[in-house]
C-alpha cells in the first residue's frame, strides 16, 4: 500500500503545482449526487482492506476504498453492523464515499448519524502530507474534531485515506407495526411514540401507512407491541432496506426532482406540492416535486430545516441548501487551510469551492 499512497501523493503534488482539478472517485456508486463531476479521476478504489478490527471493542478501521460488501461480511460474523445504515449500492459503497457523503439510512433515528460513529480519520491533503486526525476511542479529541468535519464534505478537503468507525452489535429482536393515518397523524403520533421509552429504530410514513421497526431485547420489543397494537408488516426486512438502498418504489420516478428535507421532527405537515415519504420520526421528509427551489426552501426554512436537491432536478439551482455568510466564510477558510490550490472536486458541494 506504500506504493499506492506515493502514487496518490504524486499525483496530488503536481495537480497543484498545475492547479489541475482532481476528481476523487471510489466506485461511483453516488456520482449523481452534489453538483456536476469536474477534474481527473482520482481513483481510490486499489487503496483498499480492513486494516484493524476488535469486535469487543466495537471499532473497525479501514482504507478509503474498501467495499461496505467486505466490511458488512466482517461484521456479520461477528453479529455487528454500521448501525446508522449507510446505504450499500448493491455492496459497492465504499466506506471512504460513505463518510464523504455523510449519507445515513432508517437506524439513524435511534443511534445518530455517520458523523456520531467517525472516531477517527487519515487525510492526504492538497500538499500531498499525511494527516492524522481521532483515533479509535471515543474520548481521544483535544481541540476541534476533524476527523468528524470530514463527514459530509464531499471529499472537498482532500483525499480520505483511512477512516475509524464504531459499530454496534446487532439487536436480539426486531419487528414493523403498520397503522393507517395521514400525514398530519402520523406526525403526531411519532412525536408522541417518540418521547417514550419504546425501542424505536425507525419510521416511514408514505401514502398513508405509517411503518414503525422496533429493535431490541426480545422482552422490550414485545412489550411494545401490546402497547402500540397495529399489524405486523411481512417481510419487513425488505422494505426497511429498500429505504435505506434507496429502492422503494417512491424513488423510481425520477421525472420530478428528488428533495431531501431536514426539520426538526415537530415541524408541522408542509404545504408544497408533490408527493412525500417521511422518515426519522419526521426529521427527514423526501419530497417528488416541480415546484420552485425558492418556494421548497423558504418553506424549509420558515419550518426550523433545509433542504438538499438529492436527486434529479435543475441543479444549477444548487443542489445544498445556500450558506449563510458567516457559515460560507469557516467553509472557504477551511478549504484554503486543507486544499489551498482548490484542486480536490471543485464545486461539488458549492461553486465557490
Amino acid at each position: 500500500m506504500e506504493q499506492q499512497l506515493q502514487q496518490f501523493k504524486e499525483r496530488i503534488t503536481a495537480a497543484t503545482a498545475h492547479k489541475t482539478a482532481l476528481r476523487i472517485k471510489g466506485n461511483g456508486t453516488k456520482d449523481w449526487y452534489g453538483q456536476s463531476l469536474t477534474g481527473e479521476v482520482l481513483d481510490t478504489t486499489a487503496y483498499s482492506g480492513i486494516v484493524a478490527y476488535d469486535p469487543t471493542e466495537l471499532v473497525i478501521t479501514a482504507r478509503s476504498g474498501t467495499t461496505l460488501r467486505e466490511i458488512g461480511a466482517a461484521l456479520s460474523a461477528k453479529n455487528q453492523m454500521l448501525a446508522f445504515e449507510p446505504p450499500r449500492f448493491d455492496g459497492m459503497a465504499t466506506i471512504g464515499g460513505i463518510v464523504a457523503s455523510g449519507l445515513s439510512g432508517p437506524r439513524r433515528l435511534a443511534v445518530g448519524a455517520v458523523r456520531d460513529f467517525v472516531l477517527g480519520a487519515v487525510l492526504m491533503d492538497g500538499q500531498g502530507e499525511v494527516l492524522h486526525f481521532g483515533g479509535q476511542v471515543m474520548k481521544n479529541v483535544a481541540g476541534y474534531d476533524v476527523s468528524r468535519l470530514l463527514t459530509g464534505s464531499m471529499g472537498t478537503l482532500g483525499l480520505l485515506l483511512e477512516v475509524s468507525v464504531k459499530v454496534l452489535p446487532r439487536p436480539f429482536a426486531q419487528h414493523t407495526l403498520t397503522f393507517t393515518m395521514s400525514e398530519q397523524d402520523a406526525l403526531r403520533q411519532m412525536n408522541e411514540w417518540g418521547g417514550q421509552p419504546l425501542p424505536i429504530s425507525a419510521t416511514s410514513w408514505h401514502d398513508g401507512a405509517l411503518a414503525i421497526r422496533l429493535s431490541g431485547a426480545k422482552a422490550a420489543v414485545e412489550a411494545a407491541i401490546k402497547k402500540m397494537g397495529g399489524n405486523e408488516m411481512p417481510q419487513s426486512e425488505k422494505f426497511w432496506d429498500s429505504l435505506r438502498e434507496q429502492s422503494h418504489d417512491f424513488f423510481a420516478d425520477t421525472s420530478q426532482g428528488l428533495w431531501r428535507l431536514s426539520l426538526p421532527s415537530v415541524a408541522p405537515q408542509l404545504a408544497l406540492p408533490g408527493t412525500q415519504l417521511i422518515e426519522w420520526g419526521g426529521a427527514q421528509r423526501w419530497l417528488k416535486t416541480d415546484a420552485d427551489a425558492t418556494m421548497i426552501r423558504a418553506a424549509a426554512t420558515a419550518a426550523g430545516g433545509h433542504a438538499t436537491l438529492f436527486k434529479g432536478g435543475d441543479k444549477s439551482v444548487g443542489v445544498f441548501h445556500p450558506l449563510q455568510p458567516a457559515v460560507a466564510r469557516i467553509h472557504r477558510n477551511l478549504k484554503n487551510a486543507f486544499d489551498p490550490a482548490g484542486i480536490f472536486n471543485p464545486g461539488r458541494m458549492y461553486p465557490e469551492f
